[in-house]
């Protein structure tokens, strides 16, 4: 299962809206599930399709501190694999059956690329709303070189020992909070120009 969260303001019906605006359609078939703060979204194969084998992929999306989190569950791929396996016999019982399953054999191999799909419509919606895999401002710590505890960025001492973290915090963009390199022009999340403090 692969999991990945993004933060910003960013809803997990942006998400599903997404999803379903992309795979239902043509060959496939995509639902909803769930509220608005937890949303599932199946996309499968439209049953009885004339090409292709079946699969099915379940997209958790699901409110997280600061944004959403998403998981992916594992493809049901063993439709597809079947469908492979038929053009395979087929193109060795005789070669040019094959030219009459080129349909399927497209069709199969987009299906076993159906995670990546997903996870290319999902980053565009996430850059379209302005959100990113980074750690916001309010959520990153900085730790103390002397006691090793966490703080909030931005705290002047640590909240434990009360030692100075000045040297410590990193720079972050004046417009969004994210935390930037000392080498960056633009922030890499909002990409307005930044301002060098250290």
């Amino acid at each position: 299962m692969e999991r990945k969260i993004f933060h910003g303001n960013f809803k997990p019906v942006d998400i599903a809206q997404a999803l379903l605006g992309e795979f239902n359609q043509g060959n496939l078939r995509a639902q909803t599930l769930g509220q608005p703060d937890k949303m599932i979204v199946q996309i499968g194969t439209k049953p009885g399709s004339m090409s292709g084998g079946q699969t099915a992929v379940t997209v958790t999306i699901q409110k997280w501190e600061d944004g959403v989190m998403v998981e992916l569950g594992q493809q049901a791929w063993l439709g597809v694999a079947a469908s492979l396996g038929m053009s395979a016999l087929t193109a060795i019982r005789n070669p040019f059956n094959l030219l009459g399953r080129l349909d399927d054999i497209a069709q199969d191999i987009e299906n076993l690329n159906i995670s990546e799909r997903i996870w290319q419509v999902i980053t565009q919606s996430a850059r379209a709303a302005g959100v990113s895999t980074e750690l916001s401002k309010r959520l990153k710590r900085v730790t103390c070189d002397y006691c090793g505890s966490a703080n909030p960025i931005g705290e002047p001492s640590c909240i434990s020992c009360g030692a100075p973290l000045g040297k410590m915090q990193p720079n972050t963009c004046q417009n969004c909070g994210y935390i930037f390199q000392p080498g960056d022009k633009n922030c890499n999340n909002c990409n307005q120009p930044l301002i060098h403090t250290k």
